[in-house]
């Protein structure tokens, strides 16, 4: 049962240095060493090109059409975080705009993921202030109905712990639970150290049938060549 109208003021994260290296991966990354698991679902996009983010998760818990928990929430953020909004149910209202981004960043926030709408995009990509949502909207909010903060949500069908790392760019959002953060990072670096040898491989002209050793199961699935 989801807890409402609670604010949990303490909040366990993932070790910063260990934030710092997931940052420095890509969701797809991520995901693939994770056992392809943790990714919210793809309608969740930027609400502008070329954003993204890493951080630790303030979790919020909204109720439709009403962003009050979100300026709850703006009091429990710590440099480096990225809050991250689920709802009680489905809204694609605009929660979150440019005051509140202001507000936000003036806590050290990297930046918002939220199972929701969003407005002021222009003025977001003008502070260069990450925004993931479900849409855009400039449909308005109220303040009158209590949801909850840093308590674990879903989010975009994800669960999201408060202290998880979350990271976004162009391809997605990842959630990596705080307490595997360092071994995701140390899979996610061996992943990319072994893709750069792979890329030279193929920019020299291999291909990936033969990279791959791709041949024999082909042939053996009746794949035949005509000339």
């Amino acid at each position: 049962m989801n807890e409402l109208g609670v604010v949990h003021r303490r909040v366990v994260r993932a070790d910063a240095e260990v934030v710092a290296r997931l940052a420095d991966l890509d969701v797809a990354t991520i995901h693939e060493v994770m056992g392809r698991t943790g990714l919210m679902r793809p309608y969740l996009r930027p609400v502008y090109a070329g954003a993204r983010t890493c951080g630790t998760a303030v979790t919020v818990l909204l109720q439709p059409g009403d962003n009050w928990m979100l300026h709850v929430a703006a009091e429990q953020v710590q440099p480096g975080d990225v809050v991250v909004a689920g709802c009680t149910t489905e809204s694609a209202d605009g929660f979150f705009g440019e005051l509140l981004a202001t507000s936000l960043r003036a806590r050290g926030a990297r930046g918002l993921v939220i199972d929701g709408g969003c407005r002021d995009v222009d003025q977001l990509q003008e502070m260069d202030f990450p925004v993931f949502s479900r849409a855009v909207s400039a449909k308005g909010t109220v303040k009158s109905t209590l949801g909850s903060v840093n308590v674990p949500v879903v989010c975009a069908n994800a669960l999201v712990h408060p202290g998880d790392v979350v990271l976004a760019d162009t391809d997605g959002i990842v959630v990596v639970p705080a307490a595997s953060a360092e071994a995701v990072a140390e899979a996610g670096e061996r992943r990319r150290d072994n893709e750069a040898g792979k890329r030279a491989r193929l920019a020299g002209g291999e291909l990936g049938l033969d990279m791959y050793d791709m041949r024999g199961a082909l042939a053996a699935k009746g794949l035949r060549y005509v000339d």
